[in-house]
């Protein structure tokens, strides 16, 4: 069984700075894609950044130049660096691997259990 398992979450006040890390265990293989969503209070759950096994990454556009994903692949873990953390930051956050299973592209979603990043003003 594949477990993702996020650590790091927590209270901080605006404009400071948090690190999650998110291990995942179970699996013998490594994840094509690893990273990062959050769901805010009242919205949908929402892609903060990823991270391709090859290094690649991609951002949201609101967090952009403050969030820094990286991922260790020997260890099958993911970071998130949260710089200038704003109160619109505050969410559940989840780490999310994903895997190709086949030529075709189809792939299969794995997921965390979420942990709670609350930002104070």
């Amino acid at each position: 069984q594949v477990l993702l398992v996020e650590s790091g979450g927590g209270l901080v006040q605006a404009g400071g700075s948090l690190r999650l890390s998110c291990v995942a265990s179970g699996s013998r293989f490594s994840f094509d894609k690893m990273g990062w969503y959050r769901q805010r209070p009242g919205n949908q759950r929402e892609l903060v950044a990823f991270i391709r096994s090859g290094g690649s990454s991609n951002y949201a556009d609101s967090v952009k130049g403050r969030f820094t994903v990286s991922r260790d692949n020997a260890k099958n873990t993911v970071y998130l660096q949260m710089n200038s953390l704003t109160t619109e930051d505050t969410a559940v956050y989840y780490c999310n691997g994903e895997r190709i299973v086949n030529v075709e592209g189809a792939t299969v979603q794995y997921w965390g259990q979420g942990t709670q990043v609350t930002v104070s003003s």
